[in-house]
């Protein structure tokens, strides 16, 4: 059973609350183009998390299958408490290594390059992180631990997470603040302050962080983003962005020490014939330049009601899969898959009017019609569906039409401003 695909409606009744009260006090914690994307990595995640997610259940459940431990353990309210805290507590050691190994760094750096901070910035998640991740909670397995104690548990831990991404709650009770990870504590670990940086990894305790030396109270005002910004709207683009750079550097390596030395110390770290290591610089949220684009009301206007109706197919899909999953049909679950992210690079391409666009819009549109005949060709009202998605991509093409010369006239040093 999936919580977190089940919270999906959750989500997104806290994220419009947010959106409200901000708006009535006229609070900037919103950019339109951000949260989109935002919610585009959230998006994939989940979609690749249907692929990365057997190799968590299979790992998991072959290592407690053969534990020496597993016949010892109650299934009793104690057993789940100390589940609880294990699980709590190898997150934090995850979360603290992708931050301070640079090969792991990329597995989790998209969660921290938006530079707002808000509800959807708790959904924007790498697609691969899991494929770092789960490694840390085998020895849970090896302890004897039921696999649907730990699914469970664990995805409790990353729901906790989603209402600490605000900037609406100040300092929580001083008892609350000394044992539990809080907004506050957690916009500390989303700054790029050079204070800031690599601190509180906690999920659920902030205990962790206290004993083993990471903890930082939030003083100052928190600005957020990463050293080394994408500077992109496009989902796909930012998940690989980093591994990018990453790997033309070490090529560039003089030796093979050298190259590994980039892989596994901090992110960052080069050597002296590269450049060396760039010192963390100061900064404050009036010298920080935030990256933004500009594109015509009615694009963002297009762009909005087809992103709301991706959200609501893969809703839907992800639902489905939950109840009854295609385990037979692999290639259909990626067919829909793909078509959910040449949607959500679409998108992204628009915002950045990228000449690609308009080719990669209409194939998806088509593609649209075609996975929906697969999607649906067993369903009693498959005539039904296919004529009305059939009409949903003849008029968004229509609708688009209006918007291709702007695209491709567009000047792409003159989009950039700043926010």
């Amino acid at each position: 059973m999936s919580l977190i695909v089940y919270a999906i409606p959750i989500f997104f009744l806290l994220i419009g609350v947010e959106l409200l009260i901000g708006k009535m006090k006229r609070l900037s914690y919103y950019r339109y183009h951000d949260a989109i994307t935002n919610l585009s990595c959230g998006i994939g995640s989940q979609v690749s998390g249907l692929f990365l997610k057997a190799l968590t259940v299979v790992a998991y459940i072959k290592l407690y299958e053969i534990s020496p431990f597993r016949e010892k353990i109650p299934n009793t309210w104690w057993v789940w408490i100390l589940l609880f805290f294990g699980v709590d507590f190898f997150y934090y050691w995850f979360h603290r290594l992708a931050h301070e190994i640079s090969i792991m760094w990329g597995s989790h750096v998209v969660h921290h390059q938006s530079e707002d901070y808000n509800l959807t910035v708790a959904l924007r998640q790498a697609w691969y992180q899991g494929a770092f991740s789960f490694v840390f909670y085998l020895p849970l397995a090896a302890a004897g631990f039921r696999p649907e104690m730990f699914f469970v548990i664990s995805q409790i831990v990353t729901l906790y997470q989603f209402w600490i991404h605000t900037r609406l709650i100040d300092k929580m009770h001083p008892a609350i603040e000394f044992f539990f990870n809080t907004p506050s504590h957690h916009r500390v670990h989303h700054g790029v302050n050079p204070k800031y940086i690599d601190r509180n990894h906690a999920g659920t305790f902030i205990i962790w962080d206290r004993m083993f030396g990471t903890f930082q109270a939030e003083e100052e005002e928190v600005v957020y983003g990463i050293t080394k910004q994408p500077k992109s709207w496009n989902p796909l683009w930012v998940n690989f962005e980093y591994w990018v750079d990453l790997f033309r550097d070490v090529f560039r390596a003089g030796t093979v020490k050298n190259a590994l030395l980039m892989l596994f110390k901090m992110p960052g770290w080069k050597p002296k014939e590269l450049g060396g290591t760039e010192e963390y610089k100061e900064v404050t949220p009036k010298t920080f330049r935030k990256y933004e684009t500009e594109i015509s009301p009615g694009l963002n206007h297009y762009v909005l009601v087809q992103f709301i109706l991706v959200l609501l197919g893969t809703t839907a899909f992800l639902l489905f899969q939950a109840s009854e999953p295609l385990s037979g049909n692999w290639w259909l679950k990626f067919s829909a898959a793909t078509l959910i992210v040449f949607s959500l690079v679409s998108f992204g391409g628009m915002f950045e009017r990228k000449t690609w666009t308009p080719q990669l819009e209409i194939v998806r549109l088509i593609l649209l019609v075609i996975v929906s005949v697969f999607l649906f060709q067993d369903s009693y009202f498959f005539i039904t569906a296919v004529v009305v998605v059939a009409v949903i991509a003849v008029a968004s093409l229509i609708w688009f039409s209006r918007f291709v010369k702007e695209i491709l006239s567009s000047n792409a040093g003159n989009l950039l401003k700043t926010a």
